[in-house]
């Protein structure tokens, strides 16, 4: 009788260890692995805050210190277009930014490249570029071809209709005040923006495009009669739409 006891008992811990066998390989075989994270496309734009496809207007953007004007000294402003924020100096060869101020009164402008040597991003991972169209922002609506931006440094800046012209450019630079101030002594040496008939075409540093109109350089002023000579300077008020790399109308 204790014989078949223990033949039973020996019998029931074998099949026992192998269930235990059996649980234990098939608890590993149905082990759910996570899904390894995936990496968005190569090809999906970068996006900041700014929104796409929005007009947007910055108002009062200071782009150099009023010191700085009159000491003749006025170090390079850079900006982000894409974030709506101003971004370092020591940060310039890097492709945070996409347009710069530098010259004088950092009236000129460029963007953010890092394969032109003259450019403030050289090898900075940039591929941005700048230009200007002698048509009004509305009338803008096509994309030009990349190869038509411009990558050079103070590529952008004071227009033939005005004194010490360079081309087209955004503003018309009244020395003597005869050119919209009716010979005026407190409307020399005013900087007129030309919202009405200049567009300027932005690729930004990650590719993406903008058009932008600059409504005036100065404080709290948007219309031409209020600008003055001793009228507050260089704070920046422009209209602007951002469209994603590869878009091809406004």
């Amino acid at each position: 009788m204790k014989k078949v006891i223990s033949i039973q008992r020996k019998t029931m811990l074998s099949f026992l260890a192998l269930l235990a066998l059996l649980f234990s390989s098939c608890s590993k075989e149905d082990t759910i692995q996570p899904d390894a994270p995936q990496k968005p496309p190569a090809d999906v734009p970068f996006q900041g805050t700014a929104p796409y496809n929005k007009l947007t207007r910055i108002s009062n953007l200071q782009i150099t210190k009023e010191d700085a004007l009159y000491a003749g000294v006025t170090p390079p402003f850079y900006y982000s277009l894409e974030n709506n924020k101003a971004i370092s100096a020591d940060q310039a060869r890097t492709a945070d930014w996409d347009i710069a101020f530098d010259g004088i009164f950092n009236s000129f402008l460029e963007g953010n490249n890092s394969i032109d040597k003259s450019n403030k991003g050289y090898r900075g991972g940039g591929i941005g570029g700048i230009m200007i169209l002698p048509i009004p922002f509305d009338q803008v609506t096509t994309i030009p071809a990349d190869s038509e931006f411009k990558t050079n440094s103070r590529a952008v800046g004071s227009d033939d209709a005005g004194a010490f012209g360079e081309g087209v450019g955004w503003y018309l630079y009244d020395y003597g005040g005869t050119i919209r101030g009716g010979g005026a002594i407190d409307k020399k040496h005013v900087a007129y923006a030309m919202p009405e008939s200049r567009t300027i075409i932005l690729r930004t540093a990650k590719g993406n495009y903008a058009k932008i109109k600059i409504i005036s350089c100065y404080k709290d002023v948007l219309t031409p009669d209020k600008m003055f000579k001793d009228t507050p300077k260089m704070f920046l008020t422009f209209d602007f739409i951002l469209l994603p790399k590869g878009s091809t109308k406004f």
